[in-house]
């Protein structure tokens, strides 16, 4: 079931599983659990709404502005990515940028290519430019690329790669995504991030996307990514 859901673009199959425990989806009018299995035949619901499975394969590049969340929850008054986003039919991001952070987002219709994009242990990589309070050192920059002890998530971060490209800017290249990693890492030696933009995940560029556009990605771009993700 989790599968279904996640192949008819209404979230991943993690959120699939806690809409299950929560009571919100039903296969013919009966609850469903994690684990119960689904027919094309059968009527499946989320919410009272019937769900059926996209046959189009959409994946979006996106530019999230400052200020906006990946999230559908409005409970906090925040502008969401959905918000900014006028696309027609349901996708849903593969991974987030925190509220203060901007850049490439990924969204599609499919689970299974978030899931394989988002594993941890397939070591995709994704590229941001980051600019800090004040001047960037080698010191500091050695410090980042061999990994860094982050005492409030009580672990270390893989090495990386590092470059400057200014007085207080430098590029990294990250094959994990961890709670506000960036920012953990940077404070870790008495830096502030000031600005946070993702320009990279894998193959897919952010380019000249401005704020708040987004463009499909297709052709030689998305059959170089699908091949990266072949043996994952």
């Amino acid at each position: 079931m989790n599968k279904y859901l996640s192949d008819a673009g209404v979230c991943s199959r993690r959120e699939a599983d806690r809409l299950m425990e929560a009571g919100r989806v039903t296969v013919d009018g009966r609850e469903a659990c994690p684990g119960t299995r689904v027919t094309p035949e059968q009527r499946v619901e989320v919410d009272g709404r019937n769900v059926e499975p996209e046959d189009e394969f959409i994946l979006l590049a996106f530019n999230k502005p400052r200020g906006v969340v990946c999230t559908t929850d409005t409970r906090w008054g925040d502008r969401t990515i959905y918000d900014v986003l006028s696309f027609p039919k349901r996708v849903f991001s593969i991974g987030r940028l925190d509220k203060d952070s901007e850049g490439l987002l990924l969204l599609t219709n499919r689970g299974e290519i978030l899931n394989k994009i988002l594993r941890g242990g397939n070591y995709h990589e994704k590229e941001y430019v980051v600019t800090v309070n004040r001047k960037v050192t080698r010191e500091f920059l050695s410090c980042l690329s061999g990994g860094v002890y982050l005492e409030k998530l009580k672990m270390r971060t893989r090495p990386c790669r590092v470059w400057a490209v200014g007085e207080q800017q430098f590029h990294i290249v990250l094959t994990q995504g961890l709670n506000r990693q960036i920012r953990r890492m940077c404070e870790a030696f008495d830096y502030r991030v000031v600005r946070l933009v993702r320009v990279r995940v894998m193959n897919v560029r952010l380019g000249q996307l401005r704020p708040g556009e987004y463009r499909s990605v297709t052709g030689k771009e998305l059959g170089t990514l699908l091949q990266q993700l072949t043996h994952d």
